[in-house]
């Protein structure tokens, strides 16, 4: 039975593990999306102030330039990190499926041992009201 309950804490443990890294994606996706956001803000504003708004004009703005630039490859990486996300989903639906069989096992073996038990002490009972019985204990 040991070995099931620390069955059962690995299998939370590994849960719990997966949670935090669904977590942790899901906050780097929201931060990239944040930094994104500004840098759209950034480089309006840097457009506006020069006055030029295509970007394959000769004057436009080295700094919205390189906004655009960290701008694309923040996308590029958030795309990425959705697709860790959807694994580390997946993962944590695994894990989370494993656990459930285990609990399932133990709870059954519990039933089992608490049936058992119950036979058990019935079995004693009806020795005990057999042997008053025989012995004239129980008077009907």
């Amino acid at each position: 039975m040991k070995s099931r309950e620390t069955l059962i804490r690995l299998k939370k443990f590994q849960v719990d593990e997966k949670r935090r890294k669904v977590a942790q994606i899901e906050s780097m996706i929201a931060e990239f999306d944040r930094i994104g956001t500004e840098l759209d803000r950034e480089i309006k504003l840097e457009q506006d102030r020069a006055g030029i708004h295509d970007p394959g004009h000769f004057a436009y703005p080295t700094y919205a330039k390189a906004a655009m630039t960290r701008k694309e490859n923040l996308k590029r990486s958030t795309d990425e990190l959705r697709a860790q996300l959807d694994d580390a989903k997946a993962s944590l639906g695994e894990a989370f499926e494993e656990l459930k069989k285990v609990e399932m096992l133990d709870e059954r073996d519990q039933a089992r041992e608490k049936a058992e038990a119950n036979a058990r002490e019935q079995n004693e009972l009806d020795r005990i009201a057999a042997l008053r019985y025989s012995t004239g204990g129980v008077r009907i």
